[in-house]
This record gives C-alpha cells, structure tokens and sequence, in this order.
C-alpha cells in the first residue's frame, strides 16, 4: 500500500510539474485616444423680420432677403455635423395667432445666402459641415398667412436651431 500510495504521489507531482511547464503567459497592450472637438456654439443673429403685413395678404421672406433670420455657428474645423429646427406653426400676439409656414433655409461657410445648400427647416437633421476656420452660417425665411380679419398687433414666435456633431 506505501509503494502504491509513493508511485500515486509521484504520478501526481509530475503531473503538476507538466502542467506548470506547459502554462505560456503573454500580454500585450493598446492605446487609448480621444479628439476633443470645439465645443459647439450658435448665436440668434439676425431676426426673421416680416415688417408690415396687411390682413388677407400672405408675405413671404426668402433666405437671400434682407430680413431672413440668420444663425452664426462655430464649431471644430471642417467637422461634419447636423442641423435640427424647432418651428412655431403660429406667430402670436395675446390670444391670436396669425399662421407661419413654408420655410426654406440655406446653410453655407460664408455668410451669404447666394452659396451652400438649400434646405426645408425641421426637425429632421440636416447635415452641413463646419469651414477650414470652423464657422457655417445658416439662414431662414418663410411666409405668414393673414387672414382677411387678422387683428392688429404685433405677432412673435420663437425658432431655435439646434446643432450637433
């Protein structure tokens, strides 16, 4: 029984040292990066002005038009981002509302209405990317709908654009 229970142990023993003279241990290591990008900024810069509108008259402002709102937005450099309008249906003056629609938009990288890329303002994202110098401009226009007993007063509401990488 001692000779079974010495050869049991020996067998074991190399089996342990087999075990530990086959076990390989390798590594290896990556890098990890990041590119922070320019922080995002859009500035209202110029109103969507319709001026003087008479009831029963539609009026509309194009994006090349004198008094089409104009956003100025700086971001990274020639990065690639997106465009996203929250619209009102309706300019409102106290309880009236006198119906804006039709909107058209203009993107570009040079602040002038006549280059770049036509659009139709949503919310949907409109891609456009930044200049070498990191700016876009983009500009809108529509139209409001008078009706023919549209009550005096002066009519707000509010377009907010939103930008996104």
């Amino acid at each position: 029984m001692r000779i079974a229970l010495k050869v049991s142990a020996a067998v074991l023993a190399t089996l342990g040292l087999a075990g530990s003279a086959q076990a390989q241990t390798n590594s290896a290591t990556i890098t990890a990066t990041a590119v922070v990008q320019q922080p995002i900024t859009v500035t209202g810069a110029v109103q969507l002005g319709f001026g003087n509108v008479f009831p029963g008259v539609a009026k509309s402002v194009a994006v090349t038009g004198a008094t089409a709102g104009r956003f100025d937005i700086l971001g990274q450099a020639s990065a690639p981002a997106n465009l996203a309008f929250t619209l009102p249906s309706n300019l409102t003056s106290g309880a009236n509302n006198l119906p804006i629609g039709t909107w058209t938009g203009h993107v570009n990288t040079t602040n002038n209405a006549t280059t770049g890329t036509n659009f139709t303002p949503s919310a949907s994202l409109q891609p456009f990317s930044f200049s070498g110098t990191g700016q876009a401009f983009a500009f809108v226009g529509a139209t409001v709908t008078p009706a023919s007993n549209q009550v005096a007063g002066t009519y707000t509401g509010t377009v907010t654009l939103t930008v996104t990488y």
